[in-house]
């Protein structure tokens, strides 16, 4: 078996006690919390604009509130979701710092360019959401039937769908990388993932019908479609991911 290298920590002893490992991943919390409070403070003066640039999607409607704290709750909810956004650098930050301590020289290299890449994977995933997947299913929820009622669209219920389409089309673009660190890690291999495809492809297609807020086949398709091309990437990263097959001796006779 191969010994694992791993870096020192920085009191230069490789065992830390369990006591001290709660204190340093008190203090990561810590930070990560006060970033994120900072963040939000920041977000909460720029909520407004982010109310307008959710807003934007749906065309000219103006939601309205029914409950006296809907509009207040939404308020907070959007400037909290805006810091989360805000401070993912000081938490990836502070995650790395805990975990790297404990890893081979390898496997930092291979951290230290995940997170960032996972970080962008995700502000991709949200545009994507933003640009392509909103128009579409927002427009058909606010036509459809208004021969029949008006349609008079809740600040509530609205932030919801949209922040929750964005979340989850953002959380879908993960997969290639969620798959090629697997792959690295020896639990999954390419060609296991590739058998499993089919399977995956339902699975696009059930993901697409829970994320979407519409039911018709054309915005599901809208979402199913990018996470199986995901998946197909993932398994190319997969197999790029796989150790190189040492070439055995021949056989001497």
């Amino acid at each position: 078996m191969k010994n694992r290298e791993k870096a020192p920590s920085p009191t230069g002893d490789r065992r830390l006690p369990l006591s001290l490992h709660l204190e340093e991943l008190r203090r990561r919390l810590t930070r990560a919390a006060l970033g994120v409070l900072v963040a939000t403070a920041v977000s909460f003066a720029l909520t407004p604009r982010i109310f307008h640039l959710l807003l934007r999607p749906a065309g000219d409607i103006k939601p309205v509130f029914l409950d006296l704290t809907e509009m207040i709750g939404a308020y907070f909810q959007v400037a909290m979701l805006g810091g989360l956004v805000l401070a993912i650098p000081v938490i990836l930050y502070e995650v790395v710092m805990f975990v790297a301590p404990g890893l081979t020289p390898r496997e930092r290299r291979y951290l230290f360019w995940l997170l960032p890449s996972a970080a962008a994977s995700f502000l991709v995933g949200a545009m994507f959401s933003y640009f392509v997947l909103l128009p579409p299913a927002l427009r058909f929820l606010l036509t459809f039937g208004t021969d029949i009622a008006t349609p008079q669209i809740r600040i509530g219920n609205y932030i919801s769908v949209v922040t929750r389409l964005m979340l989850w089309t953002g959380l879908g673009f993960e997969t290639p990388l969620v798959l090629f660190f697997l792959a690295k890690i020896g639990l999954v291999t390419y060609r296991g993932l590739s058998r499993f495809r089919r399977f995956a492809f339902i699975g696009a297609f059930v993901m697409g019908a829970i994320i979407t807020p519409t039911f018709d086949p054309i915005n599901q398709s809208l979402v199913a479609m990018p996470l199986i091309l995901l998946y197909e990437i993932g398994i190319w990263l997969a197999r790029l991911a796989a150790p190189a097959r040492k070439p055995q001796p021949e056989e001497t006779g």
